[in-house]
C-alpha cells in the first residue's frame, strides 16, 4: 500500500508540474483580444484554460490526499516520541539524588 501511495504522489506532482508549465498567464489573455487565432484551437477560445485549470485542481487533490495518507502511514509504523516528551525524563536522570539530610555548613576560605 506503501508503495502504491508513492507512485501516485509521485505522478500526481510530473503531472502537476506539466500541467502547471503549460497554462497561460495572465498576460496571454492581450494577445488573445486582437485575433491570435486562439478560437481555432482543439478546446476553443476558453476551453483550454477551464479544462487546464479543473485538472490542476484535481491533481492537486489528490497530491495532497496522498501526502497526508503517507504522512498517516508513516506514523502509523513508527512510534516517535516528542522531544519535550523526553526531556523531562534526561532531566531526572541527570539530577543528583535527595537524600532529605540537610546540607553541612562549610567555613568560610581564609586567605593565607
Amino acid at each position: 500500500m506503501y508503495t502504491v501511495l508513492v507512485i501516485v504522489q509521485v505522478l500526481a506532482a510530473v503531472a502537476l508540474i506539466g500541467l502547471i508549465l503549460l497554462q497561460h498567464g495572465k498576460g496571454a489573455d492581450a494577445g488573445a483580444a486582437f485575433g491570435s487565432g486562439a478560437s481555432g484551437t482543439v478546446f476553443g477560445a476558453r476551453g483550454s484554460a477551464n479544462f487546464l485549470s479543473r485538472t490542476t485542481g484535481w491533481l492537486a487533490t489528490v497530491f495532497f490526499a496522498a501526502s497526508l495518507a503517507l504522512a498517516y502511514w508513516v506514523h502509523g509504523e513508527r512510534k516517535a516520541e516528542s522531544i519535550v516528551d523526553r526531556v523531562p525524563a534526561a532531566a531526572e536522570q541527570a539530577a543528583p539524588a535527595d537524600t532529605g539530610a540537610a546540607p553541612e555548613p562549610q567555613a568560610p576560605a581564609v586567605p593565607e
